[in-house]
């Protein structure tokens, strides 16, 4: 149980002894890093809205839309990650880069509530074909070539690459717009054709030596394989209690971090009488303070574990958005950049959780799917109460609420991660961040 509040150590003794980055390795990341850039680069974020206004949609057909996408989304999840655990993560990334290189077409090609339907859930179906499947090839594919302690300082920087290509390609979309009004959906649907050449030339080695998606040779392709597959990942989750304690510990992180930049982002700024033409600043200096922080986890001190670390994150998260309950303007801009940044650190280091926890030859992709299902579900539910509080007028109570019930749950997580941690012989939560090693090995 020492590990489980000091399980890592200073961040330069170690350092000789991590493995130094193969040639292969080397390439897995880089390529990992432009298809993660590309790939989620979407210039027409800032303005989807109001082109979509422009082209005739109403208030309601643009967030039933948007409803249905979300809904789309979690459907897709499973199914999706059962595909990347048969035919390979790298086949799936593929595919992906092809729907969403159709998907940022569709709304050029019919600009009306059909167009932009198509566009929504063709985005959701190419979104859940990698959110899974991206991430089980670069842990994958970087344990193949003797380098998985790279995987998390790796997860941070292809975040950190991509939310610094928006904050420059974001402010051009307005001038772009002027020479030509479909630039930004143009811009996207070329960037998504990049992340394509980026996942053909893919190395094939990196999944052909792991063992959960390969597909067995003589195994039928038939239907019942993906209910097996299906089957398999719920039972790898009951089987594994660590590993469905740690996906429950990351719902905060996420929930939080998509409720504030989705939902609240503006209210809040209103609330403090920033103006509209402010908040595309306040946006980029928020994107600016989570690239930097997804890019240095190893700036984590090295006296707690990695998930004494991601519930000590999600409370900052939590209190940051309660204090901006308490000051003026700059205070709030202040606490929102603070909000990002720690919602940098957290991201990378709860996926490295996460991926450490699944048992060798379970089903990574699908496994992932699941964790992405559970934190949009609940997060779908938070939307419902955030809309309540707005709509009744009581935005500083819902910011105070959130930060409690984060807090109490927290506290909760905690007291059974500890209890399960010492019925384990080798405490999973010791994966070190980069340059920082660990008291006990791997689980």
């Amino acid at each position: 149980m020492t590990g489980y509040f000091t399980g890592l150590r200073g961040a330069r003794g170690p350092r000789a002894g991590r493995p130094s980055l193969t040639p292969r390795a080397r390439r897995i990341i880089g390529l990992n890093n432009g298809f993660q850039l590309l790939f989620n680069l979407l210039w027409w974020m800032p303005v989807f809205y109001a082109y979509q206004r422009e082209a005739g949609l109403s208030d309601g057909q643009i967030f039933g839309i948007q409803s249905i996408y979300y809904v789309a989304f979690c459907l897709f999840e499973i199914p999706t990650g059962m595909v990347a655990d048969r035919i390979g993560a790298r086949n799936c990334l593929r595919a992906g880069a092809v729907v969403m290189t159709a998907a940022n077409l569709a709304p050029v090609l019919s600009p009306s509530y059909t167009g932009f339907l198509v566009h929504f859930l063709a985005i959701a179906a190419g979104r859940s074909l990698t959110s899974g499947a991206a991430s089980a090839y670069l842990y994958d594919g970087l344990a193949a070539e003797g380098a998985g302690e790279h995987y998390l300082k790796a997860e941070g920087q292809a975040r950190a690459l991509g939310l610094a290509a928006k904050v420059l390609c974001w402010p051009l979309v307005g001038p772009l717009m002027a020479l030509a009004h479909p630039a930004p959906y143009v811009l996207s649907a070329a960037s998504a054709a990049g992340s394509l050449v980026c996942a053909v030339v893919l190395p094939r080695q990196a999944t052909a030596r792991t063992g959960g998606r390969a597909r067995a040779k003589g195994t039928p392709r038939d239907g019942l394989a993906f209910l097996r597959d299906a089957a398999k990942a719920l039972r790898c989750v009951w089987a594994t209690p660590w590993l469905g304690l740690l996906m429950l510990q990351g719902v905060a992180v996420f929930t939080l971090s998509r409720i504030c930049q989705v939902n609240l982002f503006q209210p809040i700024l209103l609330d403090h009488g920033i103006p509209e033409s402010s908040h595309g600043g306040v946006l980029a200096a928020m994107t600016v303070a989570e690239a930097v922080a997804s890019a240095r986890p190893q700036w984590l001190a090295s006296r707690l574990s990695p998930v004494a670390w991601v519930s000590l994150l999600s409370l900052a998260m939590a209190a940051a958005l309660a204090g901006s309950t308490l000051g003026g303007p700059w205070l709030v801009i202040a606490l929102l950049c603070v909000f990002a940044a720690v919602t940098g650190f957290a991201y990378p280091l709860q996926r490295k959780l996460v991926n450490d926890a699944i048992p060798a030859g379970a089903p990574r992709a699908t496994l992932l799917s699941v964790e992405s299902i559970v934190d949009r579900a609940v997060c779908a539910l938070a939307a419902v109460a955030a809309g309540a509080y707005l709509a009744a007028g009581r935005l500083d109570a819902l910011l105070w609420h959130s930060a409690l019930a984060t807090g109490v749950v927290m506290v909760v997580l905690q007291l059974i991660l500890r209890r399960a941690a010492r019925r384990r012989s080798v405490p999973p939560d010791t994966q070190p961040v980069p340059e920082l090693v660990t008291t006990a090995g791997n689980p």
